[in-house]
């Protein structure tokens, strides 16, 4: 969609303080430099996770509407513009978590105020979304006081696609579902975590056989070994991404690891950092290795642009962006830019290339 040189990225917002809904940007590689932030989808509310279709046709966005909320879907263009297609909207509270299949066949919310977990088929000819077909309300609470209910934080489908792996924070649980063939989903597996850790968001070893959990409240990841052939977890380490003397409030936000699964890279809101992680190939498990200041406050989530040269943060209560240069061999970040300025920044995505 662009030249090798430039990508393009998306930001979902909050929708206060001046914020007008899903941004763009794009990353100049040569210059070292992000450019041309635009609105790409205006009149949404709380647009704040957005994902991107494995072949760069569509974007689904979380949204809120009045006193309904759901996904909604967009076509993108060849300048990275957005359409928007359709929206399916529940009662209650918008999600803060979506995601879709590499077919495009299924998309998945999660929903941190209701505690659950939707599935919603695609339609495979215009990228729009059917009403729901499943709606799947968890139940239980956990030991801390933020933890009175379920609070579904992320869904996502596992490397084989048959199942959805789901992030309990409310209730300190990693759930299983196995993906029907009517976009239905159905209970494979229940695998409770450290009590009070407020489990957040996962992500899947290239070689499909571990996973690691960024946890809110402990601050910590969670490595895990992948069984698919019943779509179950097993537990293998858990590792601080914070420094021992930091005593005051974090919350740990999000998680990512680097395509060749040499590094993974974890979100600390508070200590304001990206913690870096070495992978033992064996065991999957971590090995610290620095921690990078985000220069800014609330580090919401960030993500590798197409080459990993590079990696872009969202400072959700400063409103800027950060970009980073990252060293393949080390894992390492240096600072490039700071001073990016987008109101309320949440989630970062960049095309496919």
């Amino acid at each position: 969609m662009t030249n090798n040189q430039t990508f393009i990225g998306y930001i979902g917002t909050y929708t206060k303080g001046g914020s007008e809904g899903i941004y763009t940007f794009k990353l100049n590689t040569d210059k070292k430099r992000i450019e041309d932030i635009q609105v790409a989808a205006a009149q949404l509310e709380n647009p704040t996770y957005v994902t991107i279709s494995k072949d760069n046709r569509y974007l689904y966005s979380v949204a809120k509407e009045g006193e309904n909320g759901g996904v909604v879907a967009y076509s993108i263009n060849r300048e990275g513009g957005l359409t928007e297609l359709n929206r399916q909207l529940l009662q209650g509270s918008s999600p803060c978590h979506v995601s879709v299949d590499s077919n495009n066949r299924y998309a998945f919310s999660a929903n941190y105020h209701k505690g659950s977990v939707e599935s919603y088929l695609i339609n495979q000819e215009d990228g729009t979304i059917q009403p729901a077909a499943s709606v799947i309300k968890h139940e239980g609470s956990g030991p801390d006081p933020r933890q009175e209910k379920p609070h579904t934080h992320y869904a996502g489908i596992t490397p084989d696609e048959n199942y959805l792996a789901v992030v309990e924070l409310g209730i300190d649980a990693l759930i299983t579902y196995a993906v029907n063939s009517d976009g239905t989903l159905s209970k494979a597996h229940f695998l409770p975590l450290k009590a009070g850790s407020g489990p957040r968001h996962l992500v899947f070893h290239p070689n499909q056989k571990f996973a690691y959990i960024m946890t809110e409240f402990s601050s910590e990841v969670i490595v895990l070994s992948y069984h698919s052939e019943n779509g179950h977890f097993t537990e293998k380490q858990y590792i601080s991404t914070l420094p021992e003397d930091f005593t005051e409030n974090n919350q740990g936000s999000a998680i990512h690891i680097s395509s060749d699964g040499q590094f993974v890279y974890a979100g600390n809101r508070g200590h304001n950092s990206i913690a870096v992680f070495r992978v033992n190939q064996e065991t999957g498990e971590l090995s610290f290795v620095d921690r990078t200041s985000t220069e800014g406050d609330w580090p919401r989530d960030f993500m590798f642009d197409p080459t990993e040269k590079f990696i872009v943060a969202s400072n959700q209560e400063s409103s800027n962006l950060v970009l980073f240069s990252r060293d393949e061999n080390t894992g390492k970040l240096a600072l490039i830019q700071a001073d990016i300025e987008v109101p309320y920044p949440v989630c970062v995505k960049f095309l496919n290339y």
